[in-house]
């Protein structure tokens, strides 16, 4: 009688790995989002550069390090007068990038403000 229930119970727990194996192979793999939904990143700090036959700018983040950045001719630009605007040494200059084709894309460029007060009151 033991070694019946033994059996059941080893029979039982097969047919149950075998429909959670086929249960597994039915379930679509996840997809990768594709390129053109790749994550914006941005950089702050100072041009090092500008390529202007290859339309980049290197550009030193203290906490990103060194990119380089290509502009397109969707690139935005803010308050740096585009790219002819850009030039090595400009300081507090921030780029919202994203990947492409192994490349550093700008979307958006600007120079951001000095961050100290700006309504030119007193808090007293």
């Amino acid at each position: 009688m033991r070694v019946r229930k033994i059996a059941v119970v080893a029979a039982s727990i097969a047919a149950l790995g075998a429909t959670s194996a086929a249960a597994t192979a039915a379930t679509p793999a996840v997809k990768p989002a594709p390129a053109t939904q790749a994550a914006t990143r941005q950089f702050e700090g100072t041009v090092l550069s500008v390529n202007r036959s290859a339309r980049t700018f290197r550009l030193r983040d203290a906490q990103r390090g060194t990119a380089t950045i290509k502009v397109t001719s969707s690139t935005r630009f803010q308050r740096v007068g585009g790219f002819a605007g850009l030039r090595a040494g400009m300081t507090r200059v921030e780029a919202n990038v994203r990947r492409s084709n192994g490349a550093w894309v700008a979307t958006f460029v600007e120079r951001s403000g000095g961050g100290g007060r700006h309504s030119g009151g007193s808090d007293d």
